[in-house]
Formats: C-alpha cells, structure tokens, sequence
C-alpha cells in the first residue's frame, strides 16, 4: 500500500483506445497509472463506447481516471505519454486510431497553457465521451474556468454513447 502524499492536486484524465483490444487497453494504462512515483488512482469512470472522429475507424473505447498526484503537470504528461508508448502508441494522424490516449482533462484548480499541455483540456466541452465519464467522478464540478459541468453536459446530448456494463 502506498503512503499518503504531502500535497496532491486531483487530476482528471481521459483515456482511449481503439485498437488492439480497447478496453483491455484502457484497463492496462490504469494498472501503470496506478504505479507512477507520487500518484494515488482514486477513481475510474464506466467504460464508455463512442463512434470515431473522423469515419472509416473502429469505435472507441473511453473512460476517466480521477488520479491524485504530487507531480508538476508535465512531469505527469511526460509519464502518461511513456505509457502510452508502452502500449505501442504511434503518433502519425490527428484523431486517427490509436491503440492508447492518455489526456490530462483538468489538474486541480490550474488554467495552463503551455505549447505541450493545455488545462482544461480545450476539447472536452464538445465531448460526450470525456463529459459523461467525467461527471461519474465528480457530479457537480465546477472547471477552473468558471465553467460548470453540469451546464456542459446539457450542452452536449449522450447520443452516440454506449456505456458498457460493469466487470464482474
């Protein structure tokens, strides 16, 4: 069991797959995500199941973690992205497939905007997908921004979403 950390800020990220067995994909980056130095997963969203982007591509397979964390934001971006090279992430077409992606959605109360990492994730508010998972974790949330989640799920319909069953 690990230790309490010191000081930890709650991060929300976005996980995805739709290659090469997604949800065993996902279920394999919470494991590692698990295991980062100065990081306590404290919640997992359902799996949801969500059309692709751009058409021709297999369906994805989403979620979100709730992760707290001692880490600086990209020192915890750089740990996320060597996960996703461990489970054979090749990075050649914008929202093309992928057998892993690994987004920070929100890092604590922070409005970042750096060339690598912007928070809050500056797509979220049109996505189901990130959205309803979300709103499992944290009912309720307002964005460091001001915005509420709430107010972006009535924003954003649940259409073309599954939400899969729970494991046994």
């Amino acid at each position: 069991m690990n230790e309490p950390l010191l000081t930890t800020e709650r991060v929300y990220i976005g996980l995805g797959s739709n290659l090469a067995d997604p949800a065993e994909q996902l279920r394999s980056a919470l494991k590692a995500m698990a295991q980062l130095p100065d990081c306590e997963l404290t919640g997992v969203s359902s799996f949801y199941v969500s059309d692709s982007l751009l058409p021709g591509q297999p369906r994805f397979t989403n979620a979100v973690a709730a992760l707290d964390t001692a880490l600086a934001p990209l020192t915890l971006l750089d740990a996320l992205q060597a996960i996703e090279l461990d489970q054979g992430r090749e990075r050649h077409e914008r929202w093309g497939p992928r057998t892993l992606d690994l987004d920070i959605l929100l890092f604590g109360n922070r409005l970042i905007d750096e060339p690598r990492l912007k928070v809050p994730h500056y797509h979220m508010q049109a996505r189901a997908f990130v959205l309803y998972p979300l709103a499992e974790l944290a009912p309720g949330l307002t964005l460091a921004d001001g915005r509420e989640l709430d107010r972006l799920l009535d924003d954003c319909p649940f259409t073309g979403l599954e939400r899969l069953p729970a494991e046994a």
